[in-house]
């Protein structure tokens, strides 16, 4: 038997034969799963945080976690560094499974050098990145690190730029999930900003690329971490953060459902499920939700919570450019995007946040073999100064690339109001959805009645006896020739005009006969998406 040192953690004694070897083993892997210290655990609890191990243990099925190199441990000199040499070096690697299916991990172990990256650290990082891409399996991160290792200097940097290049050949490849459990500082931003999706902590975890103090160095600007880039912020106002939480426990739950509707890579489908939920199912309630007049507002996440399986629906920025919805369900046991306007909101138009927003929701969906299923409620864009020099030309044609670009199934339901562009941009059959619905509610037009009668009959108008009756009357008659529910119907822009209580049957039968389709884009590098 040997005893291991207590500062080191080098054994003092040299076994001499295989089962003290054995023995000093058991040691040294029981050192590095405690940790530096007591003291130090207590100190991440003190702080409201799980330590890397405790995370891991909550993310991943009981027993399945299988670790790489933990034995790890940096070569560093100087600024103390060689007498401080701790097993992991700060951060734990390896792979377990989430419901049976494998996942690739890696959490900052905030208690050694901070969760700071070294050399060492990075290393760690490249090889799990690496397995995770080669096996085809998704990658999620566990951060709490305070940036580079001061120590270690530019080698520490380059550490960051090789987690950067492996996020991008990762893209679009295996879904990547970074959850944001400390703070995260200067380049620790970008990895995650990298990924498909953000997931942080209020109170406990910030994203910032200059900290209070170099903003108000600069600026003269003073604000507190969690103002600056806390969970609300990103989740509210940068739209940095898909999902926030008021717990560790919460959130890392929240992962593992998330990765439940993901598939394992981008050759694969997202896995379905036996639905309880019947097929044929009506939903009478839906011809009551959605007034037939197009100025009152209604709440689209309860069409969404009558359409899909029990009810059910995960939201993406659910609390940024609200007046768009991003959101993955089950539609009889398979899943899909759902792309919905909200008309609780900005009465439901698209402007620069949203279209930025649904783009990159639209994107991640085509990526992963997830069906997109749009609703359409929409009476425009949003006109003003502001978005017209913050580029909503730009940014609504994303959302345009992005649905052009995409080959998976897609279905569009015009529910009511589809008006203008922002009509053709929502997935319209002339963009290439393969299926136009629309309920007997629906009103296509290039603009509202009573603009398109000030446009088309002003002169009538203006020399009438009474302007304001003639405008009512060709408002009326606009209405009657261009704006019925069946006009896009007998012109073939729409495939159906349907029963809005049957909308679920419509769309569960419409996905299972496009499950098999296949389409191919033209040979090219890559795309020149708008920026």
């Amino acid at each position: 038997m040997t005893v291991l040192e207590e500062t080191t953690g080098e054994p003092t004694g040299e076994p001499t034969d295989a089962r003290g070897r054995v023995a000093e083993l058991h040691e040294i892997r029981a050192a590095a799963v405690a940790g530096p210290s007591e003291k130090a655990t207590e100190a991440q609890h003190a702080k409201g945080k799980l330590t890397a191990r405790e995370r891991i243990e909550l993310l991943l099925d009981p027993d399945s976690f299988q670790e790489v190199e933990q034995l790890r441990r940096h070569r560093a000199v100087g600024f103390g560094l060689e007498a401080k040499k701790p097993y992991t070096d700060g951060v734990v690697t390896g792979w377990g499974t989430v419901e049976g299916r494998t996942v690739f991990v890696y959490a900052h172990d905030f208690r050694i050098f901070g969760g700071a990256l070294g050399e060492a650290h990075a290393t760690k990082i490249h090889k799990i990145m690496d397995m995770a891409i080669a096996a085809g399996a998704p990658l999620v991160s566990l951060n709490d690190g305070a940036g580079a290792r001061i120590q270690e200097g530019v080698s520490a940097l380059a550490g960051y730029g090789g987690i950067f290049q492996r996020n991008t050949k990762a893209s679009g490849v295996i879904p990547q999930i970074s959850v944001m459990l400390g703070p995260c500082a200067g380049g620790a931003a970008y990895s995650p900003a990298l990924t498909d999706f953000v997931f942080m902590v209020r109170e406990t975890s910030q994203m910032f690329i200059t900290g209070p103090d170099v903003v108000k160095a600069v600026t003269g600007e003073e604000i507190t971490q969690n103002g600056l880039g806390g969970a609300d912020v990103h989740a509210e106002t940068s739209g940095v953060c898909h999902f926030a939480y008021d717990d560790e426990e919460t959130c890392i739950a929240e992962v593992r459902y998330l990765l439940s509707l993901l598939p394992q890579n981008n050759r694969e489908n997202p896995p379905s499920v036996e639905s309880t939920d019947p097929l044929d199912r009506r939903s009478d309630v839906l011809l009551d939700l959605v007034p037939a007049d197009g100025n009152r507002p209604y709440d689209m996440t309860k069409v969404i919570e009558e359409i899909v399986d029990d009810g059910e629906y995960l939201e993406v920025h659910e609390r940024w450019a609200r007046n768009i919805i991003c959101a993955l369900a089950r539609i009889d046991g398979q899943v899909v995007g759902i792309v919905a306007n909200q008309p609780q909101v900005l009465a439901g138009v698209l402007d620069i946040e949203a279209s930025e927003k649904a783009a990159r929701f639209v994107q991640m969906c085509d990526a992963f073999n997830v069906p997109i299923v749009t609703f359409l409620d929409v009476p425009g864009f949003l006109p003003g100064v502001d978005q017209e020099h913050g580029g909503i030309i730009r940014h609504g044609a994303k959302l345009l690339y992005a649905y052009c670009n995409a080959t998976v199934p897609r279905i569009s339901l015009i529910l009511r109001k589809a008006y203008g562009g922002a009509y053709i941009v929502m997935d319209s059959q002339s963009i290439g959805a393969d299926l136009t619905y629309a309920w007997p509610t629906n009103e296509i037009a290039v603009m509202g009645a009573e603009g398109a009668a000030n446009v088309i009959f002003r002169r009538q108008i203006a020399s009438a006896e009474d302007p304001e009756a003639m405008r009512q009357k060709m408002v009326k008659e606009y209405k009657a020739e261009l704006m019925h529910p069946y006009y896009a119907a007998e012109r073939g822009l729409v495939d159906d005009v349907i029963d809005p209580a049957s909308t679920r049957e419509v769309l569960a039968r419409s996905l299972a006969m496009l499950h098999t389709k296949h389409a191919d884009l033209p040979s090219r590098k890559h795309g020149n998406p708008p920026q």
